[in-house]
């Protein structure tokens, strides 16, 4: 079925606005395919480098140019439960390279921090920067021009926007990434969540939360509430970088390994050197990237893809905007409840239908662009499957179920739990902001109340625990923007939000800083730019002013005269504790160059 007319009405306004700078990207792309991807290019010495550990039948394909050779980019690193099972990927690649006739070697590794391990600490004010640096990692692996195609291996927050952007400005190589999946089922999400509400109320102590929390986040794999992780590998399915039906596997079966053992193979299949050449910067297009936004919608998945999409879009060239985001959210309605947004996690959702039975139902009534390239070849709907493994150990692939095993956790297209995806772009005399609904009840989509002002979330949480926030009120916590502190989320907010909301109060937040996929029942105009290091008008909002924020009108106010706004002077800080330890020290450049919110908040593409 072609695209639902509003969907190709706004892919083709994004294909207007980006022309300049995707036809000068894909200019660059096709020079570099031409000129310079070829091992050919490297001088004897340089080649000599670049295989001096590989066996002497290695080394004589390699000096000719006769077989394809894999590089692998990896995330690996044995703290990190989500990262922890690509340590012995590198193996089973080589291993399946060989058997296809061709050669893998890891050409670098990349950072990957935790944002659940770093929540709260000085070390969360560089995740946010540590995309781009991901990115300049990558590249510096993939510069020595020793590849075919690229395997990514990754999974979390930051890391894999970051490997898209290089996987995107390495764009003349096909890329294929290569998932880990989550880990089993521990502790329900809501009964964690419960817990860490009775730790805020003083109810239940330390033990007993880190009990809780143990019994959550317990063996190898990502967490398995839908926060940016999961919903990074929602993406990778449905823009096509993943194999059909890859994304949510757990770490540690034949399924698992049969899937990164046909990922090799395929990445192999598509460069230069055979008949289906599939280098990434010309697979992923506009049509791509508004099918990544439609799913991020369809599941409810991390308000920090705000950020990120816009910012993988602009390594190819790609000009979104959260206008174009609010509008397909407005189009898209919501198939999945999973935490925060439902009691299940993604292991339910995954058994219930998973990505096969979402693709197949939006594409049913036209919501995704199936006339894609992926790296399984062309067209979406051969990502409308169930994948099991074969007699033989190979994967299998069978047509998604015909209905839902589980409607509570994964809806039908036509009985959706929403008929939006519920993350709006707000807009006001405030700035501009972003706000994720689909948890919030109906009865706070619209919230005005006083403002009460904090530069520290740490702030917040004492106020709570004196018992000076027993009212209702809109919590503005600012200088938490990334030129300001490197943006950290304020996930510690919620537990203490929640509970006030619970007890009868009307409370909402506001932010320039970020609150993750995580942020759930509380509503929250986050993001906010301009921010207030630059003098934003959020830097002006006084104790006491009365905040209007609406969800459904899609407006950020201050209800405060504006000729009395003008007025004030925008309020300054000290930032200087945000400047060192933890490594913050290194990382002043990024605060410093940092782009605004709506633009990616990418040191990059900012200039």
């Amino acid at each position: 079925m072609a695209a639902d007319a509003r969907i190709s009405a706004i892919t083709t306004r994004i294909i207007e606005r980006s022309k300049p700078t995707r036809e000068r990207y894909l200019d660059r792309l096709r020079n570099a395919a031409t000129v310079g991807a070829q091992r050919s290019v490297l001088g004897c010495a340089n080649l000599a480098h670049g295989f001096a550990v590989c066996s002497p039948s290695e080394k004589d394909a390699l000096a000719g140019d006769r077989v394809p050779n894999l590089g692998i980019i990896t995330s690996y690193n044995d703290m990190l439960s989500a990262h922890q099972p690509f340590e012995t990927y590198p193996a089973i690649i080589r291993e399946a390279a060989a058997e296809a006739g061709g050669i893998a070697q890891v050409a670098g590794g990349v950072p990957a921090m935790c944002d659940g391990v770093t929540q709260g600490q000085p070390g969360m004010e560089l995740s946010l920067f540590s995309r781009d640096l991901i990115a300049m990692s990558a590249g510096v692996g993939l510069s020595h021009n020793m590849f075919d195609a690229a395997v990514f291996l990754g999974v979390c927050d930051k890391i894999v926007p970051g490997l898209v952007i290089a996987a995107l400005s390495f764009g003349h190589l096909p890329a294929v990434f290569i998932p880990a999946g989550p880990m089993t089922s521990g502790l329900p999400n809501d009964e964690k969540s419960r817990v860490r509400q009775l730790y805020a109320e003083g109810k239940v102590g330390r033990a007993e939360l880190l009990e809780a929390e143990s019994k959550s986040y317990h063996g190898p794999g990502t967490c398995t509430f839908y926060g940016t992780a999961n919903s990074n590998q929602m993406l990778m399915e449905i823009m096509g970088f993943h194999m059909p039906g890859a994304s949510f596997i757990n770490p540690g079966t034949p399924l698992r390994e049969a899937l990164t053992r046909e990922a090799t193979k395929r990445a192999l299949a598509i460069t230069a050197l055979g008949n289906e050449f599939t280098p990434a910067g010309e697979m992923i297009d506009e049509r791509s990237i508004v099918n990544g936004v439609v799913g991020l919608h369809a599941t409810g998945g991390s308000t920090n893809h705000t950020m990120h999409l816009v910012a993988m879009a602009r390594a190819a060239g790609i000009v979104l905007t959260w206008q174009d985001i609010s509008e397909l959210s407005d189009i898209i309605p919501l198939l999945a409840r999973v935490y925060p947004n439902g009691l299940a996690d993604v292991n339910h959702f995954h058994a219930a239908g998973g990505m096969g039975f979402l693709i197949k139902e939006l594409l049913k009534k036209g919501l995704l662009h199936d006339d894609v390239r992926t790296v399984a070849g062309q067209g979406l709907s051969a990502y409308s499957v169930e994948v099991k493994i074969g007699a033989d150990g190979g994967v299998v692939r069978e047509p998604a179920p015909e209905k839902s095993g589980d409607p509570k956790v994964l809806a039908g297209v036509d009985a959706p739990f929403h008929a939006n995806g519920g993350l709006k772009m707000l807009r006001g005399n405030i700035g501009k902001a972003v706000i994720k609904i689909s948890a919030v009840k109906p009865e706070r989509h619209v919230i005005e109340a006083p403002a009460i002002i904090f530069h520290d979330q740490l702030e917040v949480q004492q106020a709570f625990k004196d018992g000076k926030l027993n009212r209702d009120f809109v919590a503005v916590v600012r200088f938490q923007g990334p030129k300001a502190n490197g943006m950290p989320e304020l996930h510690k907010l919620t537990p203490a939000l929640g509970v006030l909301q619970d007890r009868g109060f009307r409370v909402a937040l506001l932010t320039d800083g970020r609150m993750s996929g995580a942020s759930g029942k509380v509503p929250a105009a986050i993001h906010v730019t301009p921010e207030a290091v630059d003098g934003g008008p959020i830097a002006r909002i006084k104790d006491g002013d009365i905040i209007r924020i609406d969800a459904i009108a899609g407006t950020l106010e201050v209800l405060v005269d504006a000729a009395d706004m003008a007025e004030r002077d925008p309020v300054v800080i000290d930032l200087s504790e945000n400047e060192f330890g933890m490594g913050r020290e290194l990382f002043a450049t990024f605060r410093h160059g940092a782009g605004p919110a709506d633009q990616g908040a990418s040191v990059l593409f900012h200039h």
